[in-house]
């Protein structure tokens, strides 16, 4: 295991696919990112790194909804990981 950085921050959310918007389920700095981020590569889970995006969600309280404002930041990732899993070639529009 190498070394974490004080620094990294990692966030897991939770997405149902139900009408309610997606749910901070982990979030930490140090080791804990460091945890999160391997949990997430043994489960397959992609990890996308945007530390704009970690930094608004690590405001967030654990196991609380994103707010309205990141709505679309989140949905416009979970739409790209969506096209990643699925093999959809970039550029064209599906309703997820």
């Amino acid at each position: 295991m190498r070394k974490p950085d004080p620094r990294q921050s990692a966030i897991a959310l939770a997405y149902g696919g139900d009408n309610d918007a997606p749910r901070v389920v982990a979030k930490g700095r140090g080791l804990i990112a460091q945890a999160i981020i391997e949990r997430a590569h043994q489960h397959g889970v992609y990890v996308h790194e945007s530390k704009e995006l970690v930094a608004l969600l690590m405001q967030v309280d654990l196991d609380q909804r994103i707010p309205p404002a990141l709505y679309l930041a989140v949905a416009e990732l979970l739409a790209w990981v969506y096209r990643l899993e699925n093999s959809v070639p970039p550029g064209i529009s599906e309703i997820l």
